[in-house]
């Protein structure tokens, strides 16, 4: 008899069914193969203890203080360690339970969606000159030549913007937004690029939305959320996706010292906020981006990236875009023609957790980058 260890990324089904486990033992085996770390902030000493309690009698564990057993604190902090099977099993059992374990039940299984969707690579276009990557800067015949270039690349969404939205950046007219996106949204449309990838506008204009919508683009890369209705009225009419950033302040004050008590609860509320917005405008497809860098420390960065997984829970596709962003310069002194490799392993780590959307500068290199990363994760022994 010989024995090794695997990798727990290695596609569950496919392993079990290597071995010739039969397709119900698959769906059962898979359940128990996956290992859940759940924080739960702020619960019920007396929810903890009976959730503990719950927990051990199926196989599943709770981590508490010392002095939850004997209810010395009105609440506590709590990790509970489950696979995919016994999460299943206790969102039935805490169902029954007072101190607000009901509330735990209804959301336990939330947690266990996983993004199943294939990974598809977002090149960034600007037409300003302010932008903070001078190699995303493209203007006439050339910003077109790139278009075409990234969607040769690779890329399977174009975005294009024509503010800059970098820390201390100054914003524009409406009018004047649109004489920048204008001329290549229109060489776009008579070149029917929209039929060879989709094009995103990165804008919360209702002027320049419209205008875009209207000329075969599909996504509107909104950094405020639907903070301006006129935009939310704009996607819903034309049955548009619109991408929901987070980020606290504008540009000028976004990373003046930005503060959370818990980042990932705080962009959580924020997602939920503005989703019942969009819904209530009639929108059905929905991005969800953490705002990487928008009003952010590289701690609430880095957590954000760690934890990406954790905003699956919302059902939609998550987008991570931190290409070539400062982030990487307070880990490791980079200037930013130098960042993409701190690029690529933010970008692959956010994709094993779930996003399925890059928004990248290189395409070519997250492309070849992404493709080895899915032969890796689908070896088999």
């Amino acid at each position: 008899m010989e024995f090794y260890k695997l990798d727990s990324s290695t596609c569950k089904e496919e392993l079990f069914k290597k071995v010739g486990s039969t397709n119900m033992g698959n769906a059962i085996l898979k359940d128990k193969a996956n290992l859940n770390l759940i924080y739960i902030k702020d619960i019920k000493t007396p929810a903890a203890n009976i959730l503990k309690q719950d927990a051990l009698s199926i196989g599943a564990d709770l981590a508490v203080s010392r002095d939850t057993i004997t209810c010395k604190d009105e609440f506590t902090d709590a990790i509970l360690i489950a696979n995919d099977a016994q999460m299943k099993i206790l969102s039935k059992k805490e169902l029954a339970q007072p101190f607000g374990l009901k509330k735990l039940a209804n959301q336990l299984t939330d947690f266990l969606i996983k993004s199943n969707r294939d990974v598809k690579v977002m090149g960034i276009l600007n037409t300003n000159e302010d932008s903070f990557y001078q190699g995303s800067r493209f203007d006439g015949d050339q910003a077109l030549l790139h278009v075409k270039e990234m969607i040769e690349d690779g890329a399977k969404i174009i975005d294009l913007g024509g503010v800059s939205s970098r820390p201390g950046s100054i914003g524009v007219s409406d009018e004047e937004e649109l004489s920048r996106v204008k001329p290549v949204i229109d060489a776009i449309y008579e070149e029917k690029l929209y039929q060879k990838a989709e094009f995103s506008l990165d804008s919360y204009s209702p002027l320049c939305v419209e205008y875009a919508l209207q000329k075969g683009f599909s996504i509107i890369n909104d950094i405020t959320a639907l903070e301006n209705d006129d935009v939310a009225r704009l996607v819903a009419k034309y049955d548009a996706t619109v991408v929901l950033m987070h980020k606290i302040g504008d540009t000028h004050e976004m990373q003046k010292n930005p503060q959370y008590n818990n980042v990932i609860l705080e962009v959580d509320a924020f997602f939920e906020e503005r989703i019942q917005k969009a819904q209530s405008f009639g929108i059905k497809k929905i991005i969800l981006d953490v705002g990487i860098g928008f009003g952010k420390t590289l701690e609430h960065n880095l957590l954000l990236i760690k934890h990406h997984a954790h905003f699956l829970h919302f059902g939609y596709e998550l987008l991570i875009g931190a290409s070539r962003k400062s982030m990487i310069d307070k880990i490791c002194k980079s200037e930013v023609n130098e960042r993409l490799p701190g690029t690529l392993a933010i970008h692959l780590k956010t994709i094993e957790e779930g996003a399925s959307i890059v928004r990248v500068h290189d395409v070519k290199e997250h492309v070849q980058a992404i493709e080895v990363q899915k032969s890796i994760q689908e070896a088999l022994i």
